[in-house]
């Protein structure tokens, strides 16, 4: 009983304390989700979508940046991104006592002393500006705060990390100088520049040319996972010098390097499913999660633990330190997590393990959102 009490008073301290920081989580891809299940935000997800509007609310959220999406193969990159705006637009007008699509730090300011979910769009990957500096500019227009410069496709003016190490690619790698303008008109914006997703020749050539500093808005430690979506400790530490933030992504496949050969094994057990599914016209990554969600017992059983990510948080701050580490969950753009990280609702089980190292209270409200706050004041 005596054990029972401890705990119970251990879990109510972590509520008090993750509820009284602001949390801001960097990628989110529920836009998509929400798009290519035909549902819609502001209704009750559970079972479906990793994120809504009510359990942002009850799981801690008070800014999220929601990922605007689409893969290299969509015909107009930027029509579908204007879609997924005018989507989150619309919940916006449906529920103005819950949300807010803030544009200035005014904003920002006045959604969170309301209570209100403070909404800002990333943009993941450049392919979708067209190579036109005035559809960058449009999208700062409508709330876009940061943009992944890639996704694992290259816009033709910067390198992916998948077309790097891929031999067959005939691409300039890093940023060419039409590449450096993109980065030199997001800084004069106020648009962060965000590195997840980019080849290690266009992460040095960003580090070269920003003014302002810049973020891995959903990326974790090559060093504990060695994948070529993860940072090496070179980057690491110029993302700290650079006065920089790394979040960290929960996808079990940039979490725990095991999890690669047994996710294969799933996906060739449900080939099927999947490719069934990819005919219908859902995009591919988005197949995976749905056979994922229908098998849920043999996908989880696969899965990290929770303390797996934590390595990778703890190699991070031993590098450049605890100012530089947020949240980038990814939820919703991914079909495995670890195994406490369910929903947007387990964010408290986040912060618990922060406690159990013995960060203070003033570190815990840096990680879960007071680091990107300052990034983006920077910014600005």
């Amino acid at each position: 009983m005596k054990y029972l009490f401890l705990f119970l008073s251990f879990a109510t301290f972590a509520q008090d304390i993750h509820f009284k920081s602001i949390l801001v989580d960097t990628h989110n891809d529920c836009l998509t989700a929400c798009i290519e299940k035909n549902v819609s935000l502001d209704q009750d997800l559970s079972g479906i979508n990793h994120s809504d509007l009510a359990r942002f609310k009850k799981g801690g959220v008070d800014y999220q940046l929601f990922s605007v999406w689409c893969d290299g193969q969509k015909a107009n990159p930027y029509a579908w991104a204007m879609r997924e705006m005018d989507s989150l637009y619309a919940i916006a007008a449906r529920n103005p006592d819950k949300m807010v699509i803030a544009k200035t730090w005014k904003d920002i300011k006045r959604a969170l002393k309301e209570q209100k979910l403070v909404a800002q769009f990333g943009v993941e990957g450049g392919h979708m500006i067209d190579g036109d500096l005035q559809k960058l500019e449009t999208f700062y227009n409508r709330g876009v705060r940061y943009m992944t410069l890639t996704w694992n496709n290259s816009p033709g003016w910067a390198s992916s990390h998948a077309d790097e190490k891929n031999p067959d690619f005939k691409g300039k790698k890093g940023l060419t100088d039409f590449g450096k303008v993109v980065v030199q008109k997001m800084n004069q914006l106020g648009m962060i520049v965000d590195v997840s997703h980019v080849g290690e020749a266009t992460f040095w050539d960003v580090i070269s040319t920003t003014k302002k500093p810049i973020i891995a808005s959903h990326s974790n430690a090559y060093s504990i996972c060695p994948v070529s979506r993860n940072l090496k400790d070179d980057q690491i530490i110029a993302i700290g010098k650079n006065g920089g933030v790394i979040h960290l992504n929960f996808f079990s496949g940039f979490v725990d390097m095991d999890f690669s050969k047994k996710d294969a094994a799933f996906r060739k057990n449900h080939a099927a499913e999947i490719d069934s599914l990819i005919k219908s016209g859902i995009q591919t990554e988005y197949a995976f999660t749905v056979v994922s969600d229908k098998y849920p017992q043999e996908s989880g059983a696969i899965k990290p633990d929770l303390e797996q990510l934590m390595k990778h948080f703890d190699h991070i701050v031993k590098l450049i330190g605890v100012d530089h580490v947020g949240l980038g969950s990814d939820f919703d753009g991914i079909n495995s997590a670890p195994k406490q990280l369910k929903t947007v609702l387990d964010y408290p089980l986040f912060t618990q393990a922060l406690i159990a190292r013995g960060y203070s209270n003033k570190d815990i409200s840096k990680v879960l959102g007071g680091n990107f706050i300052r990034v983006y004041k920077a910014n600005r």
